[in-house]
């Protein structure tokens, strides 16, 4: 398959897609209400997209989560939260639904994890970070169907966050998608 010949799923049926990024609103909301930080939802989409293996969410949501306060520390060494102190108790909450959400490991280990993450939040937080998984899960394969690309920065990589450079290229390139649904689990 050439470049010609990709398929966009989000350009094939924009009405599934606004819909689409109408959930990414409803949840980014939610979270908001639920009093979850920018940051520890962004932690959560660069996790989630690490394990489904989409370059440009990680692209995407690498450059939000460092708006949003996370440090490169933590960016860093994220594949191996559990082997760090780095993670408070929310943030551990947090990633371990995000993992049991991309992953769905046996429900015993699912069911064990979710029960350790569901005594550190409250209701609307324990459901604002699953549907959190759920939605970044979902833009997640919509860019993998895709085969969004990444391109090189055409200056130096040191002058842009990541997210400036994704909206750069998406503006020169509007078939760069997903979501511009900024802050959102697009």
């Amino acid at each position: 398959m050439t470049a010609s010949d990709r398929f966009y799923l989000d350009k094939a049926d924009p009405g599934s897609w606004r819909a689409l990024n109408g959930l990414a609103r409803k949840v980014a909301t939610a979270a908001e209400d639920a009093g979850l930080s920018r940051a520890l939802v962004e932690l959560l989409n660069v996790r989630v997209s690490q394990l489904n293996g989409c370059a440009f969410c990680l692209e995407l949501h690498t450059g939000y989560a460092v708006e949003a306060g996370v440090s490169a520390q933590k960016l860093a060494v994220l594949p191996a939260w559990r082997e760090t102190e780095l993670f408070d108790e929310l943030e551990r909450a947090a990633l371990a639904i995000g993992e049991a959400a991309a992953l769905l490991p046996d429900e015993e280990t699912r069911l064990a994890e979710l029960a350790v993450a569901r005594a550190e939040l409250t209701d609307e937080q324990y459901s604002a970070l699953q549907w959190s998984a759920v939605a970044i899960t979902a833009f997640n394969r919509v860019s993998v169907l895709s085969r969004h690309r990444i391109r090189p920065a055409a200056s130096d990589p040191g002058d842009r966050a990541p997210a400036e450079q994704a909206a750069a290229e998406q503006a020169a390139d509007p078939s760069r998608t997903p979501s511009t649904v900024s802050g959102g689990t697009a």
